[in-house]
């Protein structure tokens, strides 16, 4: 304390990292990508995955869960999902875009434009129109305005587009490597690279994907024209997922497995799932799912039509394909590891966009992808070939009309896409698969299954150029979700 070398500097927050500092952005990438793994298996996860009936909180009553099941998802609930993917993640990805520009790393840029383009065509597909063009712009502008969602989605697909050139790129000052928690390598060029132009090109099929409903010929035509590029490279196998680790350490485990510890009793399994799936007989159940009674080899969920009166435990619960080895219990409720992946794209889902595509009119066999895609499911899954033949055997043939096919492929989709955040939602929203039952207990005011959320409410408090809040019948629909 006492030598002449300055110690202390009651002006520099040591928690914060400087913006004028060029060398921060690797870490700013390791923090927005950690943001992104544990917030692709929280609260959106939940509301959609309680949704979509493929969890349920109607037999935890009262808490949370019971209330989104039942539709009362209010805009204070989303005041922290808000903040957490706009004033940490995507800010932290817009100084990376700008500090690795600047330090001529295009690669730590591709990087980021993936995912900032992955973060907002979420937050759209959850709300519509929000802030883009004015937004991550810190005390430049603290509030920012909204923008049409229907011009926000074709900067998204030209920012994936840019996003490949930069990874490209022949030099780079700086490559990501082992500070990258998402397809982390000590070698970029021959390992990272190929699989992040793969998650870039697959993540431009899932938007294009989202135009079926409102301009077909659109996607038809786009999808054809990425998918017949010379060169041009997907998503080929589960290896190559679009996913975060975890690990079975405190602070590291899954979103998913911490929400189940600290909340425990709060999900269970949704009939409309595992009814599916009981139907037919899916061997993924074992994975997905405790049994009920323990040991009876039987599964079952909770019913929207007719769910206990009171809180009760007498169903399947989430089992280790979202939340890791059994650390602890004889007996359900077991305690996780936690060391599973947040799924956020995978090989499954690249082949059910392929297939429902091809029905659609686009290039493709469509039967040939829909049996990679159950396939690719049932092997991440841990079912055996011997399972996974008789499945197909019984489920695998796409018959009937085309309405039909696409509608056996949406199904399957939305079972294989377990633990993958929103995108069943998406599907549901633009084909109308699987066919939902609103729970008999659903507030008044929402009779209908939700078509995207209330703005936050911190929005509608401190921003003054919010829109209109949103109906209260939460009917209000995406642009791309055209009745």
């Amino acid at each position: 304390m006492s030598s002449c070398k300055r110690q202390l500097d009651i002006n520099y927050d040591p928690d914060r990292l400087p913006a004028t500092n060029n060398n921060v952005y690797p870490q700013l990438l390791t923090s927005a990508q950690v943001g992104i793994g544990f917030e692709s298996g929280s609260d959106l996860f939940r509301y959609a995955e309680l949704i979509m009936q493929r969890m349920s909180g109607l037999a935890s009553q009262p808490n949370q869960t019971y209330d989104y099941s039942r539709y009362n998802i209010t805009g204070s609930d989303q005041n922290n999902v808000w903040a957490q993917m706009y004033a940490n993640t995507l800010s932290d990805l817009e100084l990376v875009i700008k500090q690795a520009s600047a330090a001529g790393s295009p690669h730590y840029v591709g990087v980021a434009k993936i995912l900032k383009a992955y973060q907002f065509h979420k937050i759209v597909d959850t709300w519509g129109n929000v802030p883009y063009t004015e937004a991550l712009q810190l005390d430049a502008n603290t509030a920012p305005k909204y923008d049409d969602a229907s011009t926000i989605y074709p900067k998204l697909i030209t920012l994936l587009t840019e996003a490949v050139n930069d990874l490209n790129a022949a030099s780079s000052t700086l490559s990501p490597g082992t500070n990258s928690t998402i397809y982390s390598s000590a070698s970029f060029t021959t390992v990272s690279r190929p699989l992040w132009i793969k998650a870039a090109n697959t993540l431009r099929l899932r938007l294009l994907l989202h135009y079926s409903k409102k301009d077909p010929a659109f996607m038809v035509s786009q999808i054809n024209a990425l998918v017949n590029t010379a060169g041009i490279t997907f998503l080929a196998a589960n290896a190559d997922n679009f996913s975060h680790p975890f690990f079975n350490v405190p602070n590291q485990r899954n979103g998913i497995e911490t929400f189940e510890r600290n909340r425990a009793g709060y999900i269970y399994a949704d009939q409309q799932l595992v009814g599916m799936m009981n139907a037919r007989n899916d061997p993924r159940r074992p994975f997905y799912f405790t049994d009920f009674p323990f040991g009876s080899g039987q599964y079952v969920g909770v019913s929207a039509a007719n769910p206990p009166a009171n809180a009760n435990a007498n169903y399947s619960r989430v089992y280790t394909f979202l939340r890791g080895v059994i650390v602890g219990g004889a007996a359900p409720p077991f305690t996780h590891g936690g060391e599973a992946p947040q799924r956020m794209m995978t090989f499954a889902e690249y082949n059910f966009i392929r297939a429902e595509a091809a029905l659609r009119g686009a290039t493709g066999n469509a039967q040939q992808f829909f049996t990679d895609g159950i396939t690719a499911s049932m092997q991440e899954a841990g079912v055996s070939a011997t399972n996974i033949a008789a499945y197909l055997a019984a489920n695998g043939t796409l018959t009937g009309t085309t309405e039909n096919r696409i509608r056996q492929v949406i199904e399957e989709k939305y079972i294989a896409l377990f633990g993958v955040p929103l995108e069943s939602w998406t599907d549901w929203r633009r084909t109308g698969y699987p066919v939902l039952t609103p729970p008999i207990n659903r507030l008044a005011s929402v009779t209908n299954v939700p078509r995207s959320l209330f703005y936050p409410q911190s929005e509608i408090d401190l921003n003054p150029n919010h829109p209109p809040q949103k109906n209260v019948d939460l009917q209000d629909r995406v642009f791309w979700d055209t009745p």
